[in-house]
């Protein structure tokens, strides 16, 4: 889902003036990439920590582990995107760069809303089917389970891999953008080619990366919502709270972009070929902006509405660090003493 959803037909094109409001326009979203790129990163290298290193193995951790993933990658491309934003969409790192941070991108993004997802489900099964959620929800089921998002995600990012390339547009500017030329033999025919394929992978993008994730994670919060306030539940449950605060967190800050892109979708033959809408392509940078944002949130939420994950967070640092001014000590002791386990850990269901 990066920021050039849609590719315009001639990307040298810009702004012959700039007022006051379109530079804060084209500054600010490059602010919020910057201020993403650091809490992101540190934020889910440390979820990543947390959860991958300090806790057990269990289905929760396993789920919540996978999207610090995905958010962390993400988060590592942002530089390169910053890059090109602040270059007016230009592409300086070469054809390689252009496919990869892309492919990053796009799996990660996609991965993220499809991971949403399945946790909401597992969390849903949990509440409507305990007896076989016990018997039968295991860490091994969850590693062979969580696999189901990244081959989804994969497939569409499909056409990043075929047609996503750099192109110069003639006058020295290198772009990093969809190329369609080999489709065709006039150029009506490009140019009919190009709005097609945009056009439907727009449309797939709206409905199966985000419409149908958001729709399954309404119907599992609905199915959910009604039995735990039939038992008088709903206040007591921090599994839900964490979840819902990260889909309500996806949903503001994703719903925005996606809308811009698919109208842009929808009427990108008039915004090319009659000048029309061009707010819209005043507020793609804003707008991808606030939905990259989104990749840093989860740890914060993390932090101030799981209070497991709280104190396992403040509770490890020093016991860290204990462990290192002690490894010298302990060497002289009784091994087994020094490697004997830990107490099995809270799992993150206690949030």
């Amino acid at each position: 889902m990066e920021a050039n959803f849609s590719t315009p037909l001639n990307p040298s094109e810009e702004v012959p003036t700039e007022s006051a409001g379109y530079a804060v326009l084209r500054i600010f979203p490059l602010v919020i990439l910057g201020v993403t790129f650091v809490l992101g990163v540190l934020g889910n290298g440390l979820v990543i920590w947390v959860t991958g290193f300090r806790m057990a193995r269990t289905v929760t951790t396993i789920s919540y582990l996978n999207l610090a993933l995905a958010d962390f990658s993400f988060s590592a491309t942002l530089p390169f995107l910053i890059v090109s934003m602040a270059m007016k969409e230009r592409w300086p790192f070469g054809w390689f760069l252009c496919k990869l941070i892309h492919i990053v991108v796009d799996i990660n993004l996609f991965g993220s809303v499809f991971l949403i997802a399945l946790i909401a489900l597992d969390r849903c099964i949990c509440v409507l089917h305990p007896v076989w959620a016990q018997n039968h929800r295991t860490v091994g089921l969850a590693k062979r389970v969580i696999v189901v998002p990244w081959i989804l995600a994969l497939i569409l990012t499909l056409p990043i891999f075929l047609f996503l390339t750099t192109v110069n547009d003639g006058a020295g500017n290198i772009y990093c953008t969809f190329h369609f030329s080999s489709w065709g033999d006039t150029m009506e025919e490009k140019v009919n080619v190009a709005i097609t394929m945009l056009t439907v992978r727009g449309i797939i993008r709206f409905t199966i990366g985000f419409s149908a994730p958001m729709s399954i994670v309404a119907i599992c919060y609905g199915l959910v919502a009604a039995k735990m306030r039939r038992k008088g539940l709903i206040k007591s449950s921090r599994p839900l709270r964490v979840l819902t605060a990260v889909v309500a967190a996806f949903f503001f800050c994703w719903f925005p972009f996606q809308l811009v892109a698919l109208l842009s979708t929808v009427w990108l033959k008039e915004m090319l070929f009659e000048g029309k809408y061009k707010i819209l392509n005043i507020l793609v940078n804003p707008m991808s902006a606030l939905a990259f944002f989104n990749s840093c949130l989860n740890p914060m939420l993390y932090v101030f509405v799981g209070q497991d994950f709280r104190e396992r967070l403040i509770h490890s640092l020093p016991a860290i660090l204990e462990r290192a001014l002690s490894e010298d000590s302990a060497q002289t002791g009784d091994t087994a003493a020094s490697s004997a386990p830990r107490p099995e850990e809270a799992e993150l269901q206690a949030m």
